[in-house]
């Protein structure tokens, strides 16, 4: 799977061709940022979930600049933001937003926001702008507090798996190795 995945990135050289990338220089080939080792890359993947998490758009620009920042994976970062894809975006906001409104205690489901003030009739924009300056104000701080949560804690995850599974699968293959090599022994 890691090999597939490192056919399907880009290289640095497709990179230094690209002219919308070709401005950054050498920042982007610094090679740290297309190495695959395990620190690298399980940084890269933190910085991706948490990217994937925290916002619904922008997320592969700005998991890029933090991982020429941060000296991580560039490819990985990128690949990691689809965890947070468009068909979850819907439950995983909500769920958010939950969590946000359990942390900030706000207990109170079914809850509509007062009528906005009359701007004119219901088909007047503004109306409907101030009805959507009210829902914002009454799930803006929830879901910007769960979502926040959930990149913290989803990217620790991510990081801490990525470690462990590449911990693992060195060992075993080390033993395997080890196996091969006593019983080819006489």
């Amino acid at each position: 799977m890691i090999d597939r995945l490192r056919r399907m990135m880009p290289t640095k050289e497709a990179v230094q061709r690209n002219r919308w990338l070709r401005w950054m220089g050498p920042r982007l080939l610094h090679p740290q940022l297309w190495t695959f080792h395990r620190r690298n890359v399980a940084r890269g993947v933190a910085i991706g979930v948490f990217f994937a998490f925290l916002i619904p758009i922008a997320q592969i620009p700005l998991s890029a600049a933090f991982s020429i920042l941060l000296r991580a994976n560039l490819p990985t970062a990128a690949v990691a933001t689809i965890v947070n894809n468009p068909l979850t975006f819907p439950p995983v906001y909500y769920a958010a937003w939950e969590l946000g409104r359990w942390m900030l205690h706000w207990f109170t489901p079914g809850d509509t926001p007062a009528t906005p003030p009359d701007f004119g009739g219901e088909g007047d924009v503004g109306y409907w702008l101030a009805l959507m300056a009210r829902q914002l104000d009454t799930i803006g701080a929830p879901l910007a507090l769960g979502s926040l949560t959930f990149a913290c804690v989803f990217s620790a995850i991510a990081c801490a798996l990525v470690h462990w599974v590449w911990i693992h699968r060195v060992r075993s293959r080390r033993r395997l190795r080890a196996g091969g090599l006593s019983e080819r022994r006489p």
